[in-house]
């Protein structure tokens, strides 16, 4: 019999389609080969995300092949549990795997406990490794997450004499109920060396792996850049309890990067782009998160709602990335987004009836972002009417001033420090758009660049920015950055605070929704 709804809610979860006796869990047949001795172990913590009405993803990593079992309780001691039958990890996807959860409660905190079953001797279970996460409301309730990007990039990698990843602490600190990943979560072409020496003298020293010793060109060695930063205990510690949305950004492959590109670069031996970008979307695929099997193709463009509050679309701007160029075409149509990509973020944009649509962007709009001659990001410096890759965002803007899409809140990293910029029609040169507010915030653990020019075409404002006083400054000197949304369940405003590696409140905003 299938649980109906009152059924899930007065005492069960139902998940991954196997709902299984409580304390009970059936491992799957044995599978051909040696038998191994002592019991299977998880090896880089567990993670949740793409946490919405009902749904989740669960993910985590064997030390050899065995099944995937999640405990889910609404309880933390687990007096009263549920198991879910998840998959059988294998080296197929390097021993990682994802139990996709359903008919989960709404606005309610689960908890959830990984075990992994050898696959020869069902006795064989692993330790747990516990998490929780909280599921989104169908009713008008608070909100809140952070935002960040760029990790372990520029040479700085995990120290464990200055407490590794602590900016994770903090953003574990504010307690919420997501975290939306801006992208570079890996820096695959930046090689770790053990001891990198400070301007002040001092010595910072990394946690150095085999994979981190050269730049990613092989998918074990795309994988191993994701491990890499899963070594970290204030990162494992938050991804147990804070759920992800992840997007990419180029340092996942190479950076700035872009489709059918053919890379000038001695460190490489595989000069293709696409095909180092194909790898890399693979390794991403099993080691994040994402609501998409590794095995299968999936696009990384998705809208997650959480609640009447809040949608988050997240945008993709790199798998339909045009040449790094001038920039200045007067008749582009496909620059970063693409024709399917836009035609998609028009539609649900219309469609959503949440308050806030939150645009979840891995590259900022109104910043000059150069390429050595070239430009990367969406201006290109002139200021004046839409060129090249402005011409798709000028497109989605006005199409949404023209149906009516209200409370578009765009949100961003990529540029190594943190702003707060107000887009005004009025003192734009193409003004044919609602005002937005776009918010900068990063890197996470990376170095520190900045302040970038704005320019002119759509009217930023700049309200805010923080920025080191060098190019490439180590976390060591705290220019490391991480921003906070909360949205008011009883009068839907909408806050952005800009937070340093410490949590310390930087900035702060108060936005009031419009009708």
């Amino acid at each position: 019999m299938t649980p109906n709804r009152r059924t899930v809610l007065r005492g069960g979860l139902i998940a991954g389609g196997a709902l299984l006796s409580a304390g009970t869990a059936r491992p799957a047949a044995a599978a051909p080969g040696l038998i191994r001795t002592g019991r299977p172990a998880l090896t880089h913590g567990v993670q949740t995300g793409d946490v919405t009405a009902g749904r989740g993803v669960v993910w985590a990593r064997a030390d050899r092949p065995s099944r995937m079992l999640v405990d889910l309780s609404r309880r933390p001691d687990f007096r009263a549990f549920h198991t879910v039958r998840g998959p059988v990890l294998t080296p197929e996807t390097d021993l990682t795997g994802k139990t996709f959860l359903r008919g989960l409660p709404d606005g309610e905190r689960i908890h959830y406990r990984v075990r992994l079953a050898d696959l020869d001797r069902h006795s064989l279970v692993s330790e747990p490794v516990e998490g929780s996460f909280s599921t989104p409301s169908r009713r008008r309730r608070d909100v809140s997450f952070v935002w960040s990007g760029d990790l372990a990039g520029q040479g700085w990698g995990i120290n464990p004499e200055l407490g590794g990843f602590r900016i994770f602490k903090a953003m574990n600190a504010v307690d919420p109920d997501f975290f939306l990943c801006s992208g570079d979560w890996v820096y695959s072409d930046n090689a770790l060396s053990e001891t990198v020496t400070l301007p002040d003298g001092r010595t910072w020293r990394n946690l150095v792996t085999p994979e981190k010793t050269k730049v990613a060109e092989t998918l074990a060695e795309y994988r191993g850049q994701f491990r890499y930063n899963l070594h970290d205990t204030n990162l494992r510690a938050f991804n147990a309890r804070v759920p992800m949305i992840y997007q990419w950004d180029d340092h996942e492959v190479v950076n700035n990067w872009y489709p059918g590109e053919i890379l000038e670069d001695a460190r490489y031996t595989e000069k293709r782009v696409d095909v180092l970008a194909a790898r890399a979307r693979r390794a991403l695929m099993e080691y994040t998160p994402i609501a998409v099997q590794a095995t299968r193709g999936g696009r990384i463009f998705r809208k997650i709602s959480y609640g009447p509050l809040l949608d988050v679309f997240v945008i993709d701007m790199r798998t339909h990335k045009n040449a790094n160029t001038r920039n200045d075409a007067a008749a582009e149509t496909e620059g970063v987004l693409g024709a399917e990509q836009l035609a998609w973020l028009k539609r649900e944009l219309r469609n959503s009836r949440a308050t806030w649509k939150v645009m979840a962007a891995d590259l900022p709009i109104g910043l000059i972002v150069p390429d050595g001659g070239a430009q990367e990001g969406i201006a290109q410096g002139d200021g004046g009417a839409p060129l090249g890759r402005e011409r798709e965002i000028a497109d989605l803007l006005s199409y949404a001033k023209r149906h009516r899409v209200r409370n578009m809140v765009w949100l961003t990293a990529d540029v190594h420090y943190t702003a707060a910029h107000y887009y005004d029609p009025a003192k734009a040169a193409f003004g044919d758009f609602d005002p937005f507010w776009e918010f900068v915030s990063g890197p996470l653990n990376a170095g520190a660049f900045g302040p970038n020019t704005l320019e002119g075409t759509f009217g930023p404002q700049l309200r805010f920015q923080q920025a080191p006083p060098r190019a490439n400054t180590s976390p060591a000197e705290g220019f490391q950055f991480f921003g906070e949304v909360a949205i008011d369940g009883d009068d839907g405003t909408f806050t952005v605070r800009l937070r340093d590696i410490d949590g310390k409140v930087l900035y702060a905003t108060e936005l009031t929704a419009s009708r």
